[in-house]
């Protein structure tokens, strides 16, 4: 136990204690009493919870919360900067001061920014555990703890809740699957990071006639040796995260070429353009490659790149003809897959169809699957690639030891500290493992109606309203409504009201909308992502708040 930490467990049990120094604790480490950080920490966290549940469900702090929290905020130059104030005195601080002055993204089923989820009881409970023992999940060592039989165990289930498992009818989810690399990440941007290295690597060493590689020479030497000029990433409405991801791993933000479908469907992607440009590469001599990057779906309206199967059946044929890589971005997209097999949301299973033919695949958890951020998911169909690329080498300490002669999956596991971008990894699979097991397949799919069943009545509301729009503007409200996911795009006709709608919306802290642009002109978007949504509830309280702010 810290110093500090003890110190405080005396004073909330109500005993005074002076701090230990440091040789004092370690003589007197082989009796501290468990049972007073126990309560430290129970009674810490019952207030917390106190705390949070006296908030409500207001989607913004009041102002005056938050400069009373900034002006509390350590500032060197005070006479009491970096003095110890003890554990009791800066839970205080957290509880009374920092909580107040947090958004609500966590308590209100309409916080409908940043395509936000909250997060399930169960995956809180599951995140304490994962502070509680702090497991580093960076080795694969089987014989010394399960957490990475359970990371493994997870990736498994999410990729069966996503029928993205097995091909054969009837295997299980520890059966071999063709997503030989799989991790989880802290988010898109990493995952991102991970599909643009493996891209970059399976298409230059394509090129290349030695066995040596990218990871091996660096990409310049690499090109150079392979007498490439560019690698290119073909995309459409691409996510921010894909242009800084492309930054990091040497391609460049101008490497990201934008294919649109048309002026009217942007977020669609020109599959007959990408086709020429593979053409007319190879035709100049084979100096350029390619990565083709689908989105799943665009950021503002929430729509697929591809309208179902038969545009990755042609993207997979001609990524398989050109040598490029497939890659899919299904931030919350993907898990559309993950929908019941219905009329209602049959629209949106067709456009999801057909991703399960990329190279790789990204997924956030801390969105439509409501755990903590951050929880980034990341499959390949190329482990030993992936391995390749970002095994941590030259460092024994850090080696898995090898696994005996009558090996099970469970010792066949990669460590992941050679599967992604960390050496030092949070469990942070372990919430997800949690909502897998908890929900289940029906669970799942039924948290997720919710959110699709709300942003649909929303934006039914809108676009039987006189002062708003949906967007995109071109499609009928019909066929709006049966592509709606979970977000709505949206403006006021009015063009002072628009200027400063998204502002007006959220200065009521009933409901918290993303302010964005769509075609030069400012817009709002509702992005439905938490557990807590209740459509009938908050329905009624967006369709109150839409119509006060505009009247």
């Amino acid at each position: 136990m810290s110093i500090t930490v003890e110190a405080a467990a005396w004073a909330v049990c109500g005993i005074e204690r002076h701090p230990m120094t440091m040789t004092d604790q370690a003589d007197h480490a082989d009796h501290a009493d468990h049972r007073v950080e126990r309560r430290l920490l129970t009674e810490a966290y019952e207030r917390l919870r106190s705390a949070v549940d006296g908030l409500g469900e207001a989607t913004l702090p009041r102002a005056d919360r938050i400069e009373d929290a900034l002006a509390a905020l350590p500032r060197a130059g005070q006479a009491d900067y970096l003095q110890p104030r003890g554990a009791r005195a800066a839970l205080e601080h957290i509880v009374d001061t920092v909580v107040p002055a947090l958004n609500g993204q966590n308590r209100s089923g309409r916080y409908f920014g940043f395509v936000t989820g909250s997060t399930l009881p169960v995956a809180e409970a599951a995140d304490n555990v994962v502070s509680a023992l702090d497991q580093n999940v960076a080795v694969h060592l089987a014989d010394e703890t399960v957490a990475t039989a359970v990371e493994d165990a997870a990736l498994r289930m999410l990729l069966d809740v996503l029928e993205l498992g097995p091909a054969s009818e009837g295997e299980s989810a520890t059966s071999t699957t063709p997503w030989t690399g799989r991790t989880f990440t802290t988010g898109a941007t990493a995952s991102n990071v991970l599909a643009l290295a493996l891209g970059r690597e399976a298409v230059v060493n394509a090129r290349l006639k030695t066995p040596d590689s990218v990871a091996t020479l660096g990409l310049l030497a690499a090109c150079r040796k392979a007498d490439l000029s560019d690698v290119r990433i073909l995309t459409s409405m691409a996510h921010s995260s894909l242009y800084k991801a492309a930054s990091i791993v040497g391609l460049g933000r101008a490497a990201v070429v934008d294919m649109p479908a048309s002026a009217a469907e942007p977020w669609r992607l020109d599959v007959a353009a990408v086709e020429r440009a593979l053409v007319a590469a190879r035709a100049a001599g084979d100096h350029v490659v390619h990565i083709i990057a689908v989105s799943a779906g665009e950021v503002n309206t929430g729509r697929f790149a591809t309208a179902g199967k038969g545009d990755m059946q042609r993207l997979r044929m001609l990524v398989d003809t050109y040598g490029a890589w497939l890659h899919v971005d299904g931030a919350f997209g993907l898990f559309a897959r993950a929908l019941p097999h219905t009329d209602e949301f049959a629209r949106l299973r067709e456009h999801a169809d057909g991703l399960e033919l990329a190279d790789s695949i990204t997924a956030d958890g801390h969105k439509v699957l409501n755990v903590p951020y951050d929880a980034g998911i990341f499959f390949s169909r190329h482990g030993s690639l992936q391995a390749e690329v970002f095994q941590n080498a030259n460092a024994a300490y850090l080696t898995a030891a090898p696994a005996a002669p009558t090996s099970t999956a469970a010792t066949a596991i990669a460590s992941p500290l050679n599967m992604g971008i960390e050496s030092s990894r949070r469990f942070r699979a372990l919430p997800i493992y949690a909502v897998l097991l908890s929900e289940g397949r029906d669970g799942l799919a039924a948290m997720m109606v919710r959110m699709v069943r709300l942003a649909r009545a929303i934006h039914r509301f809108l676009a039987d309203s006189l002062v708003y729009e949906c967007l995109p503007d071109h499609e009928l409200a019909e066929e709006r409504q049966t592509n709606t996911h979970i977000g709505v795009l949206f403006r006021a006709k009015d063009e002072a009201v628009n200027r400063d709608l998204a502002a007006r919306i959220n200065a009521t802290r009933q409901m918290y909308v993303s302010p964005t642009s769509w075609q030069g002109r400012p817009a709002c978007r509702v992005a439905v992502s938490s557990w807590r949504v209740d459509v009938d509830r908050d329905l009624a309280v967006a369709q109150e708040v839409l119509s006060r702010v505009v009247s």
